[in-house]
């Protein structure tokens, strides 16, 4: 038996240290003891370094040398990091000598039909425990066969995860993190923001979110237009000056998200418009606690989740477009994400406001999600609203309060 799974793939040479890592990003975020499992393992390959780095007390790492590697190899690259990795980090000749794992990793990027993809599946599914993540990376390009097998990934993670567009990696991938059976709602409460490529790091402490990259990059591609159509006009300098406020507009700073886990954090920055109690039969028969913060333009505009759990299900709301710090912006398009917590349902509203036209939520029905983790965003101007079980939490802040997404204790569950 070869080392890599038996089914005609092509690899493609060139995952890059970011790619890598989001590979291996649902391994790195497990606080508690995590088995993981790389499958197709190059000694040299940044996957097997990101592996390694996301190693903790308790965590153990088998690898399942690839096509370019050995097990000796392996072993003797392992063997010179120390004894504390080689202690945690089983190398095997072949995957028939590995044992289940709560994350599966592919390290070498894939292409093919979807019968392959379906033959990959069947061959690592009995390698995966219950709940385990399978994170799987395949060419971005268009007119690839890859997209066959990507849709017959998208189509068979039942309960969620989704993927991650690595723009910068020669070649672009798309890295798919699928999960086939349903992982505990209580697993999310030991769960550290995962990763997410679409946060494109700055400086240490600030990013910026890969759609204000886009706009600025538009912005300047029209910048450059508009002085080669008009070299004796200045008018390319609007486009060229608008470039870094779009792109601060889209600001993502880092944030201290407490540990408390009796904590409700506000899921954006901005201004607290209402606390009130309510019903909506749409999530359950019981009474809520509503806070709503409106986000004025010059706010961050990244959503993050204000407590830990599973995403339940997700649905959009048609509406007007009415300025999100009135009352008439009940009625906005609003994009409701639902979450089950150890505490009850939660859910988060994303609601579009004047000028706010566009919600982007990454979180599919079956994500894990960890308190204070990015899930999405609302462009300019809008309002987030969250929905608390009236009867086991109680608010902390009041009308008019600021306060900072991913930091800020808007509430308190009173039973944790």
């Amino acid at each position: 038996m070869t080392a890599f799974p038996t089914v005609s793939v092509t690899p493609v040479p060139g995952v890059g240290a970011r790619a890598a890592r989001a590979l291996t990003a649902e391994f790195a975020r497990q606080n508690a003891a995590t088995s993981a499992l790389l499958v197709g393992a190059d000694h040299a390959s940044a996957v097997v370094a990101a592996a390694v780095e996301a190693l903790l007390p308790g965590d153990t790492l088998t690898l399942v040398p690839g096509r370019d590697s050995s097990s000796d190899l392996l072993r003797g690259h392992i063997s010179g990091l120390g004894s504390w990795v080689a202690d945690r980090v089983k190398i095997v000749e072949s995957l028939a000598e590995a044992q289940p794992a709560d994350v599966v990793i592919v390290g070498e990027p894939l292409t093919g039909t979807a019968d392959e993809a379906r033959a990959l599946i069947d061959q690592l599914g009995k390698y995966l425990s219950d709940g385990a993540v399978l994170s799987v990376a395949v060419p971005a390009g268009p007119g690839r066969t890859a997209g066959a097998a990507a849709e017959l990934f998208r189509q068979g993670a039942l309960f969620g995860v989704g993927s991650d567009l690595v723009v910068r990696n020669q070649p672009p991938l798309r890295v798919h993190k699928l999960r086939f059976s349903p992982a505990e709602v209580s697993t999310a409460a030991g769960l550290a923001p995962a990763y997410r490529t679409s946060s494109v790091p700055v400086t240490r402490t600030m990013h910026i979110d890969s759609n204000g990259v886009a706009a600025a990059g538009i912005a300047l591609g029209l910048a450059v237009l508009a002085r080669r159509a008009r070299p004796k006009s200045k008018l390319w300098l609007v486009p060229a000056l608008a470039a870094a406020p779009v792109a601060a507009f889209f600001r993502d700073p880092e944030r201290d998200v407490p540990t408390d886990p009796a904590a409700i954090i506000s899921s954006a920055d901005g201004k607290v418009l209402s606390v009130e109690r309510l019903r909506d039969e749409r999530f359950g028969p019981g009474e809520f606690l509503r806070i709503a913060v409106f986000l004025s333009v010059f706010d961050v505009h990244v959503n993050r989740a204000p407590v830990a759990g599973r995403v339940a299900d997700y649905f959009v709301e048609e509406g007007g477009y009415a300025n999100a710090a009135t009352a008439a912006a009940e009625h906005n398009v609003a994009a409701y994400t639902v979450l089950d917590t150890d505490q009850g349902t939660v859910v988060v509203a994303q609601r579009t406001g004047l000028i706010a036209r566009r919600i982007v939520q990454r979180a599919p029905v079956g994500t894990l999600l960890a308190k204070g983790e990015r899930y999405g965003l609302i462009r300019f101007g809008s309002r987030t609203d969250v929905y608390l079980p009236a009867d086991r939490a109680e608010a902390l802040v009041s009308v008019g309060e600021r306060v900072v997404g991913g930091s800020t204790v808007i509430a308190r569950f009173t039973n944790a």
